[in-house]
């Protein structure tokens, strides 16, 4: 017999008896956030982080621990500015799908349809030390390749050195559009940077405005995500977390800079130009409301920006059949219901449609962590479970008692309930 069949009517009873729960959740204590984390700020794993856990239309909790500057002992704020790096993909991707429902782009239609110089890419069929042979692909390559990272396009090019909001998104994505694609569109599976800023250049061309400011007038403004931007005003400098990696001998941490890919300062819109792909700084406040627009089907204080079709679409797996790599629309499609992305610095933002949770996970932290340091998903399932057995009690018994019933559904209630990443 095999267990996991016959307990599936149970899991989804319990999956849609939690769903009901979210409906009735109380705030947590801030002092279970702090209890739990403490001690990786004590063991210098981190050197400090905000956290939320909300529901579609209300915030349960949101603490921040630790320090935001290490060496001047000046401590994290929730109100804190952090770069969210690759958090900023399902935002880029967001804005191509509302000009999809427009009906001012089609996401299976050629590249090439809304950027002329895409117009007879070939791909790389074979390649060694001596020798490399193009090929003209099957199909062009379209749009949902570059929603999906099955595009064949490289993370960065050649002339992105030595930063890459160096150029124009316009004269990157033309270098982009001469080189020849890693694999026939479709076919495999690479993240990739340059795909986030095709998708850019996309809106730029259908929608008449630059990027930046697409985002401004479309997304960020009625949202009111007043923090999220490529530049950082002074003001936002000033609450902007320092970074931090592992000394040598990985047993304290050391400030190291922000980013190498960026040039500095941050706030110079002259010669730093937007990065679709992994250039935006915001905070945990503005990425709620980020995420209770999808959770809340596409909606957010009664504007819509998304259809809750489109939501569907986008975080669930768009990766073709073959492709091992579940990954929509610039989400992680993570599981039924339950879709995240993070960020090369260590943050996380995850909803659960299911649970009704999202929860986010900001920090500053590069490179391998300190000895013992595996923090991460102890960080994120400790602190998601105190939210969790403290808004869901009913639940949480359920799933600590009757799961012991075996093995299989025991891992169930631990990857389910403690939001593994």
């Amino acid at each position: 017999m095999k267990p996991r069949l016959f307990l599936a009517p149970f899991a989804f009873s319990l999956f849609q008896f939690s769903a009901a729960l979210a409906q009735q959740a109380q705030p947590v204590p801030a002092s279970v956030i702090s209890l739990k984390l403490q001690p990786f700020i004590d063991q210098h794993t981190i050197a400090g982080a905000v956290l939320l856990v909300a529901t579609k239309d209300k915030v349960l909790t949101c603490e921040a621990v630790g320090y935001s500057d290490l060496n001047a002992k000046k401590a994290m704020n929730t109100d804190q500015l952090f770069e969210i790096a690759s958090m900023s993909k399902p935002i880029a991707t967001t804005a191509l799908m509302m000009l999809v429902e427009d009906g001012k782009v089609n996401i299976d239609d050629p590249v090439s349809k809304y950027l002329p110089e895409f117009s007879n890419q070939m791909y790389i069929a074979e390649k060694d030390a001596n020798h490399i042979l193009l090929k003209k692909p099957g199909h062009p390559l379209l749009v949902r390749n570059l929603l999906s990272h099955t595009g064949g396009l490289l993370y960065s090019g050649p002339l992105e050195t030595p930063t890459l909001d160096g150029l124009p998104l316009k004269t990157v994505i033309a270098e982009h559009a001469m080189l020849p694609l890693q694999f026939e569109p479709g076919t495999q599976f690479l993240y990739s940077n340059a795909g986030m800023g095709t998708l850019a250049r996309i809106v730029e061309v259908v929608s008449g405005m630059p990027y930046e400011k697409y985002l401004d007038e479309r997304l960020f403004k009625p949202l009111g995500m007043k923090d999220t931007t490529f530049w950082p005003d002074e003001e936002q400098l000033k609450r902007l977390a320092k970074c931090y990696k592992a000394n040598a001998s990985k047993t304290a941490l050391e400030e190291t800079p922000l980013d190498a890919r960026f040039s500095f300062p941050l706030n110079d819109t002259v010669h730093r130009h937007a990065m679709p792909g992994i250039g935006l700084f915001s905070t945990a406040s503005d990425m709620l409301k980020f995420c209770q627009m999808y959770l809340n089907g596409g909606v957010y204080d009664g504007k819509r920006y998304l259809s809750e079709a489109t939501v569907a679409m986008m975080t669930t797996k768009q990766t073709p059949e073959g492709i091992k790599n579940k990954y929509g629309f610039g989400w992680s499609a993570d599981a039924p219901g339950k879709y995240s992305h993070g960020g090369s610095f260590n943050t996380c933002m995850t909803i659960d449609s299911g649970l009704g949770l999202i929860t986010i996970y900001l920090t500053q932290h590069t490179g391998p962590m300190v000895k013992g340091g595996e923090y991460y998903s102890i960080i994120f399932n400790r602190y998601t479970y105190s939210v969790v057995s403290k808004s869901y009690p009913v639940a949480v018994f359920i799933s600590c008692k009757l799961f012991k019933i075996g093995k299989t559904l025991h891992m169930f209630a631990c990857n389910h309930f403690l939001n593994n990443a």
